[in-house]
């Protein structure tokens, strides 16, 4: 959902590019409505740690998290990846599907929540995760979720906006603690994965749209071993 997350997210309801859609209806309401609430949400642009982190990997199956409006399936797809797209909300899949068919790329787009998701296990080369929404739960479905997706050799890429993580519940209702963060997927990794990168750097950020103002990034990458 590549997305600022403390923001807030009133209910709607759409249909989606992707077919069926598999998660919580609620959580598809709140993101229908957020994104039809503005023509575009985001920059557009791909994501700035992913370009960077991604430009040294050798291109393969991807798992774009949290697509949006598509621009980080759009350039990895135009670099070579074979890209699966996952998203809760059909409106941001719509934008999506037409940003990757005026560009005449190919993207295999998924309308579900990460952890109701029929996807191939150990089967991507890069998981992506770009600033997303994940909820917390006490069995770490979604943390879990991510990393089952990698393939042996292959990577995932997690990045969200420093100093959220340590903020206490805001009064509207946001509490960092709901969410999946980057040190909460380091907590679950064991000999099978080594750590390559896991910083906080300043974020690379494109003009315009929404959670432009976060200036720093922490900065995730696993590389799962066997």
């Amino acid at each position: 959902m590549t997305n600022d997350i403390a923001a807030d997210s009133p209910t709607s309801d759409a249909p989606s590019p992707a077919g069926e859609y598999l998660g919580d209806p609620a959580l598809r309401a709140e993101w229908d409505q957020r994104y039809a609430d503005r023509p575009q949400l985001w920059s557009g642009r791909p994501n700035g740690a992913l370009v960077a982190e991604a430009a040294g990997l050798t291109p393969g199956r991807v798992l774009d998290v949290g697509c949006g409006e598509g621009a980080d399936a759009v350039w990895l797809a135009r670099t070579g990846w074979d890209v699966t797209a996952l998203e809760v909300s059909g409106v941001a899949l719509e934008r999506a599907t037409g940003h990757a068919r005026d560009a005449g790329l190919t993207v295999r787009w998924v309308h579900a929540a990460l952890t109701e998701a029929a996807l191939p296990p150990a089967s991507f080369d890069l998981v992506s995760a770009q600033y997303p929404a994940l909820l917390r739960t006490p069995d770490a479905a979604a943390e879990r979720a991510l990393l089952a997706a990698v393939a042996p050799g292959g990577v995932l890429l997690f990045v969200h906006h420093a100093g959220m993580d340590g903020r206490q519940a805001h009064e509207s209702g946001f509490d960092p603690a709901d969410y999946v963060w980057p040190s909460t997927v380091t907590e679950l990794l064991d000999d099978d994965w080594e750590v390559e990168v896991d910083e906080q750097r300043p974020r690379v950020a494109p003009d315009g749209g929404a959670g432009a103002h976060h200036t720093d990034d922490l900065v995730l990458r696993v590389r799962r071993l066997r």
